[in-house]
């Protein structure tokens, strides 16, 4: 626990200072302090306060599902699943993706051990796409934060599923082999592993969960602190213009997915604070999109496939993501 304590150390002064500093703006009032706070602050420190909130109890569940998944599902049980055809392949890949909650915080290195140990690269972008994106966690948080809006949730799972098998058809076309680098290629080998204790593996799964929190939570904060100044200092009339262009506005919310780099867990609400500014279909590209590939994922992905293949993959997956929008607009 100490070792976690001391990894942790920055983080945890971190979200101390913060919460001093939230403090002290929503009582400013009743503190008596000596510079004056102005209303545009306590109006952003509100809706910052409530993004929060919501959010981070859907933070937790996942995870904490994540940590159970790290330690008691391998890689193993879900190769067993891949058929060798393709087509079946792909929509296996997607299927077991969207029943593995799975933030796209840590899925380029699951994917990367699938693809090692014989996944084919279209499965498991498949798995990449759908992990993050279609999951009970996701599908609930989408439900609650939209005003228990079955639609918009069903719409974001059942588009998402849709576009994913299509870009794992199309990477399936286009990329023959797996893209790995060499530095990350593994070499099989049959070495003798110490089976832990179950006390070992709840301790594993716990301390995984920790970490995932805190690496997910400050991009949850920066989030939700980027969302909050857009809703107060940007103009209202200048996004009500832009909103009128479909085509635009769906540009602008994809952007801000693929920049912001949200834990799908809880994009979801920062997401809904828009929909007084944007329409729905916009706010669905921006649901879907950034699950699939930001900027953070993006990182970690050059970090194991080659330039070319992740370059492939993000104009592959924006292209896709904005043709199903536009397509499908009119029903959502």
């Amino acid at each position: 626990m100490i070792q976690i304590f001391r990894s942790h150390l920055i983080d945890f002064t971190g979200i101390i200072l913060l919460g001093i500093l939230v403090y002290l703006i929503s009582f400013s009032s009743g503190l008596n302090l000596p510079i004056g706070i102005p209303a545009s602050i306590l109006n952003l420190n509100v809706i910052f306060i409530s993004i929060l909130i919501e959010a981070l109890p859907f933070v937790l569940i996942g995870v904490f599902i994540a940590g159970f998944i790290q330690i008691f599902i391998t890689e193993e049980h879900i190769r067993r699943w891949i058929p060798k055809n393709k087509a079946a392949a792909v929509v296996m890949g997607c299927t077991v993706g969207a029943l593995f909650p799975a933030c796209e915080c840590g899925i380029v290195p699951i994917i990367r051990r699938l693809i090692s140990k014989g996944v084919p690269v279209y499965a498991a972008i498949g798995f990449m796409l759908t992990g993050p994106l279609i999951n009970p966690i996701v599908i609930v948080s989408t439900y609650m934060a939209f005003g228990n809006d079955l639609k918009m949730a069903g719409l974001r799972m059942g588009l998402g599923f849709l576009i994913a098998i299509i870009i794992a058809f199309i990477v399936s076309i286009i990329f023959r082999s797996n893209h790995l680098k060499d530095s990350v290629q593994v070499i099989h080998h049959h070495s003798y592993v110490k089976k832990r204790s179950l006390i070992e593996q709840i301790w594993s799964m716990l301390t995984h969960s920790i970490d995932e929190f805190f690496d997910m939570a400050k991009y949850l904060i920066i989030g939700a602190f980027l969302a909050s100044i857009v809703q107060v200092f940007m103009p209202a009339k200048a996004f009500l213009q832009i909103a009128d262009d479909p085509v635009i506005s769906l540009v602008i919310m994809m952007g801000f997915a693929y920049i912001l780099s949200l834990c799908s867990e809880a994009d979801a609400f920062i997401g809904a604070s828009f929909s007084s500014i944007f329409p729905r279909p916009s706010i669905l590209g921006f649901l879907i999109f950034g699950p699939m590939i930001d900027f953070k994922n993006s990182i970690m992905m050059l970090s194991v496939f080659r330039l070319k293949f992740v370059l492939g993959v993000l104009v592959l997956t924006a292209s896709v993501v904005f043709i199903t929008i536009l397509l499908f607009q009119n029903i959502i």
